[in-house]
């Protein structure tokens, strides 16, 4: 199955299969209506200390991705939404929705590759 990567505030489209958000946080000026998603996997996101830390910063993107996938090892909440994710694909296409503006360095990103 395929994964995907896209900004929440692009319009929902047939071949994106299930959508999930993949954010700690809502996304500000999104409905849970316009935001047309079949589940948010919050717990799957960085650490707070990590997302402000890393601030996709390109310049310390290769470092973001080593920490994080330490989390989603380590951190049995991000472990356990991170085993959902990879139940889903098996399924179905999945596309992972992110807020941020930054479309290459975000942890959206590393979970697409990861998978």
């Amino acid at each position: 199955m395929t994964v995907q990567v896209k900004r929440i505030y692009e319009k929902s489209a047939k071949s994106d299969g299930k959508r999930v958000l993949v954010d700690g946080i809502w996304p500000r000026g999104v409905s849970k209506e316009e935001a047309n998603l079949d589940e948010w996997l919050k717990e799957i996101a960085p650490s707070d200390d990590l997302r402000k830390w890393f601030d996709h910063d390109p310049d310390k993107f290769d470092s973001f991705k080593k920490k994080y996938k330490e989390e989603l090892q380590s951190d049995e909440e991000q472990k356990k939404a991170y085993s959902e994710l990879q139940k889903m694909i098996q399924k179905e296409d999945v596309t992972l929705l992110t807020a941020t503006k930054e479309e290459e360095y975000n942890h959206a990103q590393v979970l697409k590759s990861l998978l």
